[in-house]
């Protein structure tokens, strides 16, 4: 038997603006998981962080958010861990290359978002493709709330995407 399509397009934008913060609400929790897909660059030269909140309703500020990472560019490695903090830590890789030859592109995984009785568990891989800082990072984040997730908020901390910038999130139907 023949699989369905596996990625659902839940929404997607491309940006026509400077824009600070992009807001996902009212997904629907008819998915197993969630995957959200950037591809663009920063409107400034500042470093900067792509972050994220989450959230039932509205994204949750409070210090419920945890992240460890770890990355590389082929001559450095680095890594750390964030607890405690107000929102998840995709990388810090956006804010550093407006030029639409150096691309950031950001994949993020949100494992059983609609779920109701686990804390979630958000996966990410953010590549610099060009430019000042190239490199890669892995990120295993965690929301620990046990409210299902129906709002995603991402933005590049200190900074502001770039217009052209592409935002798609997916929908992962059940196997």
């Amino acid at each position: 038997m023949a699989a369905g399509s596996t990625y659902t397009p839940i929404a997607t934008t491309t940006l026509g603006t400077t824009t600070s913060s992009y807001t996902f609400s009212s997904i629907p929790s008819t998915y197993t998981d969630l995957v959200l897909v950037l591809y663009g660059y920063g409107a400034s030269s500042d470093g900067s962080s792509i972050i994220c909140r989450v959230g039932n309703g509205s994204t949750d500020t409070g210090n419920n958010y945890s992240t460890t990472r770890m990355g590389g560019n082929g001559s450095a490695s680095s890594y750390g861990r964030y607890t405690s903090a107000a929102f998840m830590r995709f990388a810090a890789l956006t804010g550093q290359s407006t030029s639409s030859s150096n691309p950031t592109s950001l994949v993020v995984n949100f494992m059983d978002y609609a779920s109701t009785t686990a804390k979630k568990t958000v996966l990410n891989q953010i590549s610099q493709l060009g430019g000042s800082y190239p490199g890669t990072e892995l990120n295993a984040n965690l929301w620990s709330s046990t409210s299902a997730i129906n709002t995603i908020e991402i933005y590049p901390y200190l900074a502001s995407f770039a217009a052209g910038t592409v935002i798609t999130l997916y929908g992962i139907a059940a196997a």
